[in-house]
């Protein structure tokens, strides 16, 4: 790991940077959209603005590249999140921002197919799985002390806004000055929606839910604290607590998936989530119990998504996968740009406890479907089961590809031994 961090430091770090950016704006702007006076409704579609960005751009984000090449996509987006970071305080505007959300999502979703493919290229076969695992890291780590920074100042004022855009700027000097040169960039073969969930209803249905539960955390946890009468300081903890849980609980419930039947843990880990937004919603907690919540939710969140793609990829072969995983990240997606919506017509209809309601809904729904499945068809045995590999709904499928591939090298040769 060490060898990988070294040949990758610039472009870790500036994946890093770019990930406090990235982190402060979500958490930044929900606070300072209660300062604003923007209703719940108002920030929901702000909220979700970003994540219909983030779909279009991943789709546009490849085709960008081979017109243009790496290095001017990758400096064009990043001088556009610079851009946007300033903007948010000079216009406070909530259409203004829905705008900007949209822009900063395509932004961020073309950085972040830019950076893999410049990762999975720099990288050996023998470390590659290494390097991208690393690399997802980096970016949990990267928001995890973005919710640090917002103490450094008043949400009130611009220096919030002002920061995270003078480090994103940094970030691409370590970047472009020190990274290899661009490598040349792939095609995958695509798979529509219907294709995909005949071969995995499971998959389908479960990466839409999953859509709605990260985007209630990525996107909407700072606009139910502002509501729920939580300090700044206390709404950063509670958004690094639930970063810290998906880091947290990823490789434990990894280790699980390639011991049981993965359709049996998915109802477990599911119904973890449930209990956990049900203990918020039944009892009045103090800020302490708010943090276990979040630790159970994220934690829970991130690998449930991993789990899915794993088990979706149990019913495929393996030159499928990239293209599966592509339409997995498109449902996805989706979800993710429904969710901000329904919290906020929750939140506004029922008060704070429309976050965790939310979230015991599409949870237990997951559950309740994954057990109905288990009714429609026999799970391939554990010793027939593919690999898991930890990854996150922002990964681009030829990262996802790229691991999975690795990961199959290695449980072949270990077959073979």
């Amino acid at each position: 790991m060490l060898k990988v961090f070294t040949a990758s430091w610039a472009l870790l770090l500036g994946m890093m940077l770019l990930m406090v950016g990235n982190g402060v704006q979500g958490t930044l702007l929900g606070i300072r959209g209660a300062i604003e006076g923007f209703s719940t409704v108002q920030m929901s579609i702000v909220m979700s603005a970003y994540f219909a960005g983030f779909l279009f751009g991943s789709r546009m984000a490849p085709e960008m590249i081979r017109r243009v090449g790496h290095v001017r996509v990758f400096a064009a987006l990043g001088s556009l999140i610079s851009a946007v970071l300033v903007l948010y305080a000079a216009i406070p505007d909530w259409i203004v921002w829905t705008l900007l959300r949209v822009l900063i999502g395509v932004c961020f979703a073309g950085v972040y197919v830019t950076a893999e493919s410049w990762l999975n290229n720099t990288a050996s076969n023998e470390n590659r799985g290494q390097a991208l695992s690393l690399y997802m890291i980096v970016q949990m780590l990267g928001i995890i002390a973005a919710q640090a920074l917002i103490n450094f100042a008043d949400p009130a004022g611009f220096l919030l806004f002002i920061i995270p855009s003078v480090l994103v700027s940094l970030a691409f000097a370590p970047i472009l000055l020190s990274v290899s040169p661009a490598p040349t960039f792939g095609t995958t073969r695509s798979m529509s929606i219907r294709e995909l969930y005949h071969v995995s209803p499971l998959g389908v249905v479960g990466t839409f839910l999953m859509g709605g539960v990260f985007a209630a955390m990525f996107g909407m946890t700072a606009v139910w604290g502002t509501q729920a009468g939580l300090s700044v300081l206390e709404i950063s903890i509670f958004t690094g607590a639930i970063y810290s849980g998906g880091l947290l609980f990823q490789y434990p419930i990894g280790w699980l998936s390639d011991k049981v039947d993965r359709r049996k843990l998915l109802v477990v880990v599911a119904l973890i989530g449930t209990a956990g937004g049900a203990v918020a919603v039944l009892f009045d907690l103090p800020f302490a119990g708010l943090l276990g919540v979040a630790l159970i939710i994220g934690g829970i969140s991130n690998p449930l998504y991993s789990l899915l793609v794993a088990y979706t990829n149990d019913y495929l072969e393996h030159d499928q996968m990239a293209a599966a995983s592509g339409g997995l990240l498109f449902v996805n997606g989706v979800g993710a740009i429904i969710g901000p919506l329904v919290i906020g017509w929750l939140l506004g209809a029922v008060g704070p406890s429309g976050f965790f309601l939310y979230i015991i809904f599409l949870t237990l729904m997951l559950a309740l479907y994954a057990i109905w499945r288990m009714t429609q068809r026999t799970a391939p045995s554990v010793a027939e089961t593919g690999p898991y590999a930890a990854v996150t709904p922002s990964v681009s499928a030829a990262t996802v590809d790229a691991i999975y591939s690795e990961l199959y090298e290695q449980q072949t040769e270990a077959d073979r031994k």
